[in-house]
């Protein structure tokens, strides 16, 4: 297991996982990508493909956080697994851009609560924006911006 950082993607329904592939390969970081399966296979030495059980709900957002390290970056859109990682001192970054830290996660999950409670009181319909070219840049930005940051601090 090499000392420098890692990229944990949580890789169901995740918009960006070629755009990680794309900047890890640039910056020459493994990717493990966790899914509870439809992910292909990939040739590349510094790709791992985890699949986990799909009988249980959160088995990918535990197994990245039981294999997540001080320093790694995580790919998600999921705000618990966001907080369970921004906890263990990772570099959280959602699909969108959105970096999660020490800092903004609490408004966050705060948000998320919010407006779950608004959908299940019928108070909000629950719809997201859709993925924009712009989201796709300001991510792959802040990706390579984290990395770089990251891979310092490892050194």
């Amino acid at each position: 297991m090499s000392a420098g950082p890692q990229i944990l993607v949580d890789a169901d329904a995740c918009p960006v996982k070629q755009e990680v592939l794309d900047v890890a390969e640039r910056h020459g970081i493994p990717v493990i990508m966790v899914s509870n399966g439809g992910l292909r296979p990939s040739r590349d030495p510094m790709v791992r493909m985890v699949v986990v059980a799909k009988e249980k709900a959160d088995a990918a957002d535990d197994w990245i956080v039981e294999n997540a390290r001080t320093g790694d970056v995580v790919v998600t859109a999921d705000i618990p697994l966001a907080a369970r990682t921004v906890a263990l001192g990772c570099h959280v970054l959602g699909p969108t851009g959105r970096p999660f830290t020490a800092e903004t996660i609490g408004m966050a999950v705060a948000m998320r609560d919010l407006k779950q409670h608004l959908r299940e009181t019928g108070e909000s319909k629950g719809y997201n924006a859709s993925f924009s070219r712009e989201d796709r840049s300001r991510f792959l930005g802040e990706l390579d911006r984290i990395l770089r940051r990251a891979t310092k601090a490892a050194s």
